[in-house]
């Protein structure tokens, strides 16, 4: 699966576990909520004041 800022956190935690605490280190710490379920990781870059194409890369190479 190719992990990309359209793709859903909660897809993400399905295909790459060890991507949650490279989430939680940037503040999401409601992983299991309704709102990961619906929200990109795009989505979650943007609240959080995070470079997207940054992020994406940490996850990939965890």
């Amino acid at each position: 699966m190719e992990i990309n800022k359209d793709m859903l956190i909660y897809d993400l935690l399905q295909a790459k576990p060890e991507a949650g605490e490279i989430l939680m280190s940037i503040g999401m710490h409601c992983l299991g909520c309704a709102c990961a379920r619906g929200e990109t990781i795009a989505d979650a870059a943007s609240v959080h004041g995070v470079n997207v194409d940054e992020l994406i890369e940490k996850i990939k190479n965890a």
